[in-house]
């Protein structure tokens, strides 16, 4: 097995940059995986991986073998690795993978009656990654980012996300491109917003659903407002009148999957 030892081999210095911008990542179409379960999970979901690198201070060559055969193995030293890594503590494993295309032209569903969410414009990796956490405990069909300001690839984003960025059906575009796609497709389209609206729990979502959201700061655009089926909101009893758009979301999607029970 190949070891790599210094921090001025020129790998190194190509994984570091795909760690930390997102023009690299884009222009290679390569990114990072960190620890077992993570990788795992990119596996299931058809990811290609390229190469593995371990720590053998950390994980064993027979575990790597165990877990993921097959694949390019080289070894690093915990240097190398703890230059690489995002997390302050993983597992003493990365994978260098193949980016997905996420166009609304790889749209294709299973069901009927599919349920999708529609993030417009987030930017914090935290709540990109929370929505996602969501989307993937809701069980729904697909997450639709409008007008991306994070490239999705992000390593705080696979972080947040615990790996669901790679569990989730994800699909990228303009407002305009998503907002087309889903009326096309007959979709109702249920927004979260202040004005016009109805109690979020006092509207139907067994049909052709996507439920949409903005930031807490600047919410919606006009694009969504104009075609929007009903407009929705969460009923507040305190002093302020938003939340957390992950929180938000996790409220108005479980509701949608419940009624869907019924």
């Amino acid at each position: 097995m190949q070891q790599i030892t210094s921090l001025q081999n020129p790998l190194v210095k190509y994984l570091f940059t795909l760690t930390q911008k997102s023009k690299q990542r884009k222009e290679q179409q390569q990114f990072l995986i960190e620890g077992k379960r993570e990788i795992s999970l990119a596996l299931e979901a058809g990811y290609l991986i390229e190469q593995l690198f371990i720590c053998p201070d950390i994980l064993s060559v027979a575990e790597v073998e165990k877990l993921f055969s097959g694949y390019k193995c080289t070894a690093i030293s915990t240097q190398v690795y703890e230059k690489l890594t995002y997390r302050s503590s993983t597992e003493g494993i990365l994978a260098l993978a193949q980016c997905k295309n996420h166009a609304l032209s790889g749209v294709e569903f299973q069901k009927a009656h599919p349920l999708v969410l529609v993030a417009e414009a987030p930017e914090k990796p935290g709540n990109i990654g929370a929505l996602l956490r969501t989307a993937d405990a809701a069980g729904i069909d697909a997450v639709y980012i409008a007008n991306p300001k994070t490239d999705l690839y992000n390593p705080n984003i696979i972080r947040s996300s615990v790996g669901t960025v790679f569990t989730v059906p994800i699909f990228m575009g303009s407002s305009e491109e998503i907002r087309s796609h889903l009326q096309q497709q007959g979709f109702s389209i249920y927004c979260a917003a202040l004005t016009a609206s109805q109690p979020y729990d006092e509207v139907s979502y067994k049909g052709r659903t996507a439920i949409v959201v903005g930031t807490e700061d600047t919410g919606l655009s006009p694009t969504w407002l104009k075609a929007s089926t009903q407009n929705i909101i969460i009923p507040m009893q305190g002093k302020i009148d938003s939340m957390n758009v992950s929180v938000s979301a996790a409220i108005l999607i479980f509701e949608a999957v419940r009624q869907r029970k019924g």
